[in-house]
């Protein structure tokens, strides 16, 4: 054999291998995240609290408290989370927001929202107004495009 293919051959080997341990990790990823969702799910409550803050900033400069920085691995000390800093009741706090609902708490309102302990994952009631949803900002090949279809007389697609 040319020593092409036998290079080739190991090459393909490797690959196959990593891709075996890469599904069956990816598999126990997956069943810690089930587990960690259900905890998450049975010590869920419905606080009503004001927002007084919201930002993404790392974990050691957020205010949490020092067990969570500690628990924290030390790779993702820090990477930047979405801290809301609320007044729950008497006392203010700082909780971790979920990213799927952290651009639509509103700031400054006070709101009904699902904690699990230091953990917003989801907000229920907005008492008055709802602060309007920032739009993403439209990138120069999108509007151009618009331009395009608005002088041809088309509709543009959204």
């Amino acid at each position: 054999m040319k020593t092409v293919t036998i290079v080739i051959l190991c090459i393909i080997a490797v690959l196959i291998i990593a891709m075996v341990v890469l599904y069956f990790l990816g598999k126990n990823m997956q069943k810690k995240q089930e587990a960690q969702q259900a905890q998450i799910d049975a010590m869920k409550q419905t606080v009503s609290m004001l927002i007084i803050d919201k930002k993404r900033m790392r974990i050691k400069d957020a205010g949490l408290p020092q067990m969570v920085v500690d628990q924290t691995p030390k790779m993702l000390r820090n990477s930047k989370l979405p801290i809301v800093k609320a007044k729950v009741g008497p006392q203010i706090m700082s909780l971790i927001a979920d990213e799927k609902i952290f651009d639509s708490i509103p700031v400054k309102k006070e709101v009904k929202a699902v904690v699990s302990g230091i953990y917003i994952t989801d907000v229920k009631g907005l008492h008055g107004k709802q602060a309007p949803v920032e739009q993403k900002k439209k990138g120069f090949f999108k509007r151009a495009i618009e331009k395009a279809q608005e002088k041809a007389g088309a509709t543009p697609v959204k």
